[in-house]
């Protein structure tokens, strides 16, 4: 039936517009421009939450431990489903699958804009994972398969621009739709657009499917799948409010003992059967597994600090949404610039130079960060942005060269998209660890600043008398009323206060969990190169 409905649809097109049909020379761009429609909302939507986990958090009256798998659980299936893309794509046809991976992620989108409460928002958002996580490797699969060789980098590289400009855009775009409109207006806005794709995939796109298709590894999927959620669970719900046992609770001791168990169904599965999953005989190569090493670190310092600066922009400093999302287009366009130079300086000298110099960037754009406080003016804010544009674009390159030197040509597929799950995974386990490491630093921070805050003090009572007369002066009232404010303001700015310091402290942490990636560096095994046969999207 679906076949049927797009092939007289297409036929209908292709009568008004011969330059669709297959055989034309403008067809596979055509292609091009389909899928650079889907690829540019999947990564948008991964950026462009960001700004919005404020406002998400003040109207369901949630905290950063619950919120954060507003994120994480989206990245976290996105990372579960790209390796099974390639299987599904051959057995179903690679045009079907775009198809309903966009319907899914459409779908996902307009049921995030329909969330009434913070429990079905993380639920809708898997559904548009599910659609994201099989839409970007097949939509990349297309536009290589449909290009000949010699077209093929630029078409990548068309297709790498659209991911980039989203990344820059999307906080922004975030921002602009969450103080014009609301916080649904970010998933509501995929609607129309996702309509639209999925009407020019079944007009413009011809079918493709494998003659022989491999056996689907659902051992190693669900055994994966069970690790990746089980210890999530264990790193987020430690000190969850509700976790009244902390990390010896029967729960989380359980969530580890899953993981454990599941890991070590995996390793066994994957090693034996002829059809892994993944291929772990990848991670004999030493470089590869090193770069990935390297990568794991990254996604964990980097993504799991990002997603608190706009909560401390907006939370702390009182920034609208479109102020916050603003100040990341920067990075992306600093990234864009950075990385052909980047890429052209490991073809001339050692890629661990550009890779270490890339690390010490972002780590020092992180440290820069961990001494932000309530007075933080823009340039200083700025300045870290700027130098995490220059690192990224410095680092992803040569790593992603150093990586896939030395894998055959029949795996550069696999091992491209293994390298893209580690720095997903990376991301998802930072994330579930700032937040939990936010939650503890907060919470002691305020007792710290609760003992040193002494009631009976002349200086506390001189600040209360001053605070309760500009509060009477301001809103009026009585002096009881009058005192009742002055200590309400007085816990505020302590809470605030205790904020902003577990961010400096989050920000600090990542700076050191990053810088700790030099090391593995300078164990990466160059040698002389030829002219590079492959030219590798880093992102």
């Amino acid at each position: 039936m679906f076949e049927g409905i797009t092939h007289r649809l297409k036929q209908g097109f292709t009568s008004r517009v011969p330059s669709l049909h297959h055989e034309h020379d403008w067809y596979r761009w055509w292609v091009l421009a389909n899928i650079m429609i889907g690829t540019f909302m999947v990564v948008l939507d991964a950026t462009i939450v960001d700004v919005a986990l404020s406002k998400i958090m003040s109207t369901f009256g949630v905290s950063v431990d619950k919120v954060e798998w507003v994120v994480t659980a989206y990245m976290l299936v996105f990372a579960v489903l790209l390796p099974t893309s390639g299987w599904i794509a051959d057995h179903f046809g690679y045009k079907r699958t775009y198809f309903l991976a966009l319907a899914l992620f459409t779908l996902g989108s307009f049921l995030c804009g329909l969330a009434w409460n913070e429990n079905m928002l993380i639920l809708f958002r898997i559904v548009q994972a599910c659609g994201a996580g099989l839409l970007m490797p097949t939509g990349m699969a297309i536009v290589t398969r449909e290009f000949p060789p010699k077209q093929r980098g630029l078409a990548l590289g068309f297709w790498a621009i659209s991911a980039a400009a989203s990344v820059s855009l999307g906080p922004m775009i975030g921002g602009y739709l969450i103080d014009t409109i609301n916080w649904n207006a970010i998933f509501n806005v995929n609607v129309p657009v996702g309509i639209m794709g999925l009407f020019a995939t079944a007009v413009i796109q011809r079918e493709y499917k494998t003659e022989r298709t491999r056996s689907f590894d659902v051992i190693g999927f669900i055994s994966m799948a069970a690790f990746l959620c089980a210890l999530l669970l264990a790193l987020t719900d430690g000190n969850a409010a509700w976790n009244t046992g902390g990390w010896t609770s029967p729960f989380i001791i359980s969530c580890f003992m899953i993981a454990a168990l599941s890991l070590t169904i995996f390793f066994i599965t994957e090693l034996t059967i002829e059809h892994p999953l993944i291929d772990l005989s990848l991670f004999k190569d030493f470089n590869f597994s090193i770069a990935n090493g390297i990568l794991f670190i990254f996604g964990f310092g980097m993504f799991g600090s990002t997603f608190l600066l706009p909560l401390y922009l907006q939370l702390s400093l009182g920034y609208t949404a479109f102020q916050a999302g603003s100040l990341f287009l920067p990075v992306g366009i600093l990234q864009a610039i950075t990385a052909p130079i980047s890429g052209y300086l490991s073809d001339k000298i050692d890629p661990r130079i550009p890779a270490g110099i890339g690390i010490t960037l972002l780590a020092g754009s992180l440290f820069i960060n961990s001494s932000l406080s309530l007075y933080s003016e823009h340039h200083q804010i700025m300045l870290a942005l700027y130098i995490r544009g220059f690192a990224m674009g410095l680092m992803f390159t040569p790593l992603s060269m150093a990586a896939l030197s030395n894998v055959p040509k029949h795996k550069i597929g696999q091992a491209s998209g293994l390298f893209n799950i580690i720095r997903q995974l990376g991301g998802s386990f930072g994330i579930a660890f700032m937040s939990t490491l936010l939650l503890r630093r907060t919470i002691y921070h305020m007792a710290i600043y609760g003992q040193a805050v002494n009631p009976q003090s002349d200086t506390y009572h001189a600040v209360a008398q001053h605070l309760s007369r500009f509060s009477m002066d301001a809103m009026a009232g009585n002096q009881t009323l009058g005192a009742m404010r002055a200590n309400a303001l007085i816990a505020s700015h302590i809470s605030t206060q205790s904020f902003i310091q577990a961010v400096g402290d989050d920000f600090l942490i990542a700076s050191i969990i990053t810088i700790a990636a030099l090391v593995p560096i300078l164990f990466i095994r160059t040698k002389k190169r030829e002219k590079s046969e492959h030219v590798i999207d880093a992102e």
